[in-house]
């Protein structure tokens, strides 16, 4: 009997089985939802996992780069970037460092508890949190939205996206969920993670770096065609490389980026991105090598012979990716040029989005860049592709779209010997080519650029270009641009009239100094596959004696496979 009562005494002293189950109230899972305009919207939501005092918030998306946590022992919000080649950085920052919250009266229940409101302005925005400090759980699903006020259930933001706690599960969490950063890799500031995660989302691809486009300096060229070379043509007013480029997927956006400022050059010259196209009997590349003599011949009215101009069953005109002009002088002359209150710029970036030439840029091609200048600093410049990936997945397969360069008058061999563009006189531009079949959605992307740079040239004087097919007149319109004054600051060495004007903020045929010119896109719905005739006409004016007036235009036909 004694023995017995011991075992019931000692069986009472040991913790039932419920007990020992006992949920810890400071280890739990909660579940947000998303809520558009009152309608829940779709997707995952959103995890927050908390063991304790630290707080890992994992969004729908698994494959994120960017992993943010809460660490409630050093009150600071962690966010950790780690790219694919291994590299971390991280931004630590102290909760009183994110935007407080106006803490107000207003009170409500969600998932049972009690919740008070707070109120944030972030960039324009209206943020209503709602929160509760009925639980020992500390957390917000929005890293700088009220990290210090207890357990964010609700978010509004503008009175119409909500993110919503939907279920607090409690259960024990495995370290592979936390995930708590054991790297901080790079710990960085606000602008420099900033940098960091804005790069990740897309990929960067060098073409040129730093390189010098002059005259007359006779840079030794590679021997062969070397990938990953720089080659110089034209005196050195033109560099080729020749570059692997990725597959083009569908889906994707591809913009091109290019970096210019004077080495020496003070004034506005023509700059061109082109692409060689290979695979003809003649290419622009042996123009280069051996001189603008071996380029196809078109003959004008005028009497005078272009090369290289259009395309021929045997040879295409370079693909133009970008047409942009330099400023003047900008960075090399800024010091030079002292003007109060005027703040130069350092060089300047032109970024366009090119997407619609990407079939065309892909695998092994040569890529240029010319500036016309005749002087031995010219100019420097860097080229960059920049690759975004897009949002539909189902659409990011390979692309088979269709890119045919028609037509290029830009004489990018100028100092090689290659004429100006000044048929135009008494002449149309005129190009008879053969559309493939299972070519649909027809477009003819258009560059166009006037020049004569006296107040009788075209370059100061609107003059009306007209697109026909097949003698049938498809497009027509006047290219002028009246902003140029907006980009004086990337002007230094440009010259100031007594009116109190500039010469770069004159109106010019559809270019300004330190710009970039834009392609129009003209739908071509009633060209079938066969063989059509292109002709440009643009009422060009009289040379007044050594000056003439010329334009610059290219044509690229884009369809659909």
């Amino acid at each position: 009997m004694k023995g017995l009562l011991a075992w019931i005494c000692l069986a009472a002293a040991l913790p039932t089985a419920a007990q020992k189950k006992k949920t810890d109230s400071t280890v739990a899972v909660i579940t947000y939802g998303f809520v558009n305009n009152g309608k829940p919207a779709g997707g995952e939501g959103l995890r927050m996992v908390v063991d304790h005092n630290q707080v890992h918030i994992q969004p729908g998306d698994k494959a994120q780069k960017e992993q943010q946590y809460l660490d409630y022992n050093n009150q600071t919000t962690l966010q950790v970037l780690t790219l694919g080649n291994g590299d971390v950085y991280t931004l630590q920052k102290p909760f009183s460092e994110h935007p407080q919250p106006e803490l107000l009266p207003d009170t409500a229940t969600i998932l049972g508890l009690p919740c008070k409101k707070a109120k944030l302005f972030v960039r324009s925005n209206t943020i209503e949190v709602w929160y509760t400090n009925a639980l020992k759980i500390k957390g917000t699903p929005t890293l700088s939205y009220a990290p210090g006020l207890g357990l964010v259930l609700r978010i509004v933001r503008n009175g119409n996206s909500e993110t919503i706690a939907r279920k607090i599960e409690y259960r024990k969490v495995t370290p592979q969920e936390l995930a708590w950063p054991a790297n901080k890799g790079n710990v960085v500031n606000d602008a420099a993670y900033m940098r960091a995660v804005i790069d990740s989302r897309y990929t960067t691809l060098p073409v040129f770096e730093q390189e010098q486009i002059s005259w007359g300096n006779n840079t030794p060229n590679p021997e062969g065609e070397q990938l990953n070379k720089t080659y110089h043509y034209a005196g050195g007013t033109i560099i080729l490389k020749k570059v692997k480029l990725p597959e083009w997927k569908k889906g994707y956006n591809l913009f091109a980026e290019l970096v210019q400022y004077s080495n020496g050059d003070a004034y506005d010259r023509t700059g061109s991105v082109f692409m060689v196209p290979v695979g003809t009997d003649t290419t622009f590349l042996d123009g280069l090598k051996k001189g603008a003599a071996v380029l196809p011949l078109y003959h004008a009215r005028n009497g005078k012979t272009y090369q290289g101009m259009v395309k021929t069953p045997s040879f295409t005109p370079p693909l133009e990716v970008i047409r942009f002009f330099t400023p003047f002088g900008v960075r090399q002359f800024n010091n030079q040029v002292q003007i109060q209150g005027y703040h130069w710029a350092d060089s300047v970036i032109y970024k366009q989005d090119i997407t619609e030439l990407s079939s065309a840029l892909q695998g092994e091609v040569w890529l240029g860049v010319y500036i016309g200048n005749y002087d031995k600093g010219g100019h420097k410049v860097s080229l960059t592709f920049k690759y975004y990936p897009g949002y539909d997945e189902e659409e990011q397969g390979a692309g088979t779209n269709f890119v045919m360069p028609v037509f290029n008058t830009t004489n990018v061999m100028e100092m090689a010997g290659q004429e100006y563009a000044t048929l135009f006189d008494k002449d149309s531009l005129t190009v008879t080519v053969d559309i493939p079949e299972g070519i649909k959605k027809l477009q003819l992307r258009y560059l166009t650029t006037g020049h004569g740079g006296w107040g009788g040239g075209d370059e100061f004087n609107p003059k009306q270009n007209e697109i026909f097919v097949d003698n049938q007149r498809v497009y027509h319109f006047i290219p002028w641009r009246t902003d140029c004054a907006t980009y004086r600051y990337s002007n230094p060495a440009s010259g100031n009239f007594g009116n109190g004007l500039s010469s770069s903020d004159l109106s010019r045929s559809n270019w300004c100094p330190g710009t970039l010119t834009t392609p129009v896109f003209i739908n071509l719905p009633d060209v079938k596959p066969g063989k059509h005739t292109f002709k440009v006409a643009i009422p060009q004016g009289l040379p007044a004696g050594t000056s003439q007036s010329f334009w610059n235009v290219s044509g690229t036909l884009l369809g659909e496979k």
